[in-house]
């Protein structure tokens, strides 16, 4: 079972350093540039969902004091979902530059 919780800690910490490369760059990493529009909320999402992961983990390691099951439930949960809010409004607010006519993917012309 050990394996799983540190499985879960390697991805959190991995969501947790693209996000901060997001924020601090302000670019977005390959698989996102297309559809993201907002580069740094996106990564503040990524760093609150891979802290979620990464505090879970480290309270079942025993390195954080332990809480009471409810605290880590809805602590965690109330990271999870902040995480992902924050990527899905960097998904679907308008593009800060006002540029329409940007090419979008799969459209034709030019």
């Amino acid at each position: 079972m050990e394996w799983v919780v540190g499985a879960a800690v390697f991805v959190g910490g991995l969501a947790m350093t693209a996000g901060l490369v997001m924020i601090v760059t302000g670019r977005a990493l390959p698989g996102v540039r297309r559809s993201g529009a907002r580069p740094r909320l996106h990564g503040s999402g990524a760093l609150l969902m891979g802290m979620s992961l990464v505090v879970h983990g480290l309270i079942d390691f025993d390195v954080l004091p332990d809480a009471s099951w409810e605290v880590r439930f809805i602590g965690g949960n109330v990271l999870l979902f902040a995480g992902l809010a924050l990527i899905a409004a960097s998904q679907l607010l308008p593009d800060p530059t006002g540029d329409r006519n940007r090419r979008r993917v799969g459209s034709r012309g030019a």
